[in-house]
């Protein structure tokens, strides 16, 4: 059950980081608007690293343990 979860808040994770990183392109591009589309932008590819570091397996993965 906790794994089905953590593979929901993690999609939902990568929909909301390529929405702020798109969000902030139009904001640079259309709008004029730097600051703020600058902002957007790190905050999804702070969502985007998030994801990769709860995607990466740790030392209790059965396949990484040398014997």
């Amino acid at each position: 059950m906790a794994s089905i979860m953590a593979g929901t808040i993690l999609s939902i994770l990568m929909l909301g980081g390529a929405l702020l990183t798109g969000g902030g392109v139009y904001a640079i591009v259309k709008k004029g608007d730097r600051k703020r589309g600058a902002l957007m932008i790190v905050a999804g590819l702070v969502m985007f690293g998030n994801v990769a570091i709860s995607a990466i397996p740790g030392p209790d993965v059965p396949m990484l343990e040398r014997r």
